[in-house]
């Protein structure tokens, strides 16, 4: 047992927003792609390789909901829902609110990269690897507390970054993809930040003993391996050019 004092929320974020060092965006693929060094088969590759992990998102986000008794938080979670797999409302005039969400904004990347929507959304071209460890994402959320599988969201962190990076040099390095195409990282570099907030203040008050805290840590260094585990994979298939 560990009987060290709890950081305080400051040093405990902190120490979370470090894990950063260990984010996807430092994996070789992921630099290849934007430094303008990939070609448009590796970019395919990642698009419809990441479509598994699209996907996931709102699954994963499901099992959260289903297993917290708080219903102010579903509340607040079932956003992430609607943001990725759309919604409609018709209100009492007949008009009609409608967002096609991330998913349908991720097919559109895909096929303005050249993909069509049939060989995206069937998942042929998804590799082992990362089934492999999406998969074992969807099955920490659906049988860890719901604290824990929250916490393995944080690494929203760090996406905005990587959101904000592609849609300054993606259009420099790739001026062959629709500018259209690239509303998904739009889209999330405002919709991470809401998702921070939230997925940050569940995990600073829940984890609240050194050993809990140390805990967290864990799950956050696990839900970055398996973003790493997913472009080796990738790297696998498409290869790294230099």
């Amino acid at each position: 047992m560990n009987t060290q004092e709890p950081w305080n929320h400051e040093e405990f974020e902190a120490r979370l927003r470090d894990k950063g060092a260990a984010y996807h965006i430092f994996h070789p693929f992921n630099v290849m792609l934007n430094s303008g060094k990939a070609t448009p088969e590796q970019i395919r590759g990642w698009v419809a390789n990441r479509f598994y992990y699209q996907i996931a998102i709102p699954v994963k986000d499901a099992a959260i909901m289903s297993n917290t008794p708080d219903r102010e938080i579903r509340r607040q979670w079932i956003q992430r829902i609607l943001d990725h797999d759309g919604y409609e409302i018709t209100g009492p005039d007949g008009t009609v609110v409608r967002d096609e969400g991330g998913i349908e904004a991720w097919i559109k990347l895909g096929i303005a990269t050249g993909l069509t929507r049939e060989e995206i959304v069937d998942l042929r071209h998804v590799v082992p690897g990362v089934r492999f460890a999406v998969d074992a994402y969807i099955n920490f959320a659906r049988q860890r507390p719901w604290q824990e599988a929250v916490c393995s969201s944080l690494t929203e962190l760090f996406a905005p970054k990587i959101h904000k990076e592609r849609l300054a040099n993606w259009p420099e390095h790739y001026p062959w993809i629709e500018s259209t195409g690239l509303q998904y990282f739009r889209n999330r570099v405002s919709q991470a930040r809401r998702d921070v907030e939230q997925g940050l203040a569940v995990t600073l008050n829940y984890f609240n003993t050194r050993e809990m805290q140390e805990r967290a840590l864990n799950i956050l260094q696990f839900k970055l391996d398996v973003l790493w585990a997913m472009n080796d994979a990738m790297a696998n298939a498409y290869g790294v050019n230099k």
